[in-house]
């Protein structure tokens, strides 16, 4: 099961409180922020404990080391370019795709920069533990940001994109994916590690217990004016 089909799902089953239009903005707009904030952090934890780091963190770490930039920098550029290949899938960006690459990709060197004070190098079991602590940071991030609904990340949406054009199932299409990335990432010299693994394995199930629980239900006086475009995470 997507993200989308279980944010679906859990609008349906979560009663829609009244509320105005403007306490139901506020609401979404806080948690996506929220969400996007955490999940730089974690996206900085997992590159800090030097153990593996998430799939197309390997591939923009990889390109940092090559050409010298910033993570945070290779980051927002690569999200750039990612978002330059939904115009040929006919995908339609939102104010959380936006804001996806701005504030992840803005935060994550901030972040890097104050781990950096943390002693170095770390013990083994303090950076396995700097390993879990972003990874269920990541699901807790992920879950807040998707159930905002205010559109997918860039990756996300190439993905759904893809699915779209080719009628492909979605599994297959997203694990190409992200094994591509990672292969040309670890070439590049991303580091791919435990960590990688941990989080492949991890963040679905995360996702699948926390999302319903921080869905925002959409009135349908909302959901009759916008269109309603769940993305999953970046």
């Amino acid at each position: 099961m997507t993200a989308e089909t279980e944010a679906d799902q859990a609008t349906r089953s979560t009663p829609t409180r009244r509320s105005t239009p403007t306490a139901h903005a506020a609401r979404r707009g806080t948690q996506l922020v929220v969400g996007l904030v955490l999940y730089a952090l974690s996206v900085a934890l997992l590159v800090h404990s030097g153990l593996g780091n998430m799939p197309w963190d390997v591939l923009s770490q990889g390109v940092s080391r090559q050409i010298g930039w910033s993570l945070g920098t290779v980051t927002v550029v690569i999200s750039v370019l990612v978002l330059l290949c939904w115009w040929p899938l006919r995908q339609r960006p939102g104010i959380g795709t936006v804001a996806n690459v701005v504030v992840i990709g803005v935060l994550i060197d901030p972040f890097l920069a104050l781990l950096d004070q943390l002693p170095d190098p770390l013990p083994l079991a303090a950076r396995i533990g700097v390993v879990v602590v972003g990874i269920g940071l990541n699901g807790v991030a992920g879950a807040l940001y998707i159930g905002a609904r205010l559109g997918p990340g860039p990756r996300d949406g190439l993905m759904t994109g893809v699915v779209g054009r080719t009628g492909w199932p979605v599994a297959p299409v997203r694990i190409a994916i992200e094994v591509t990335v990672v292969a040309v990432g670890w070439l590049l010299g991303g580091t791919l590690g435990f960590a990688t693994l941990a989080y492949a394995l991890g963040i679905g199930p995360i996702l699948h217990v926390l999302l319903p629980r921080f869905t925002v239900p959409v009135p349908p006086a909302v959901a009759a004016a916008e269109p309603v475009e769940p993305g999953e995470g970046r």
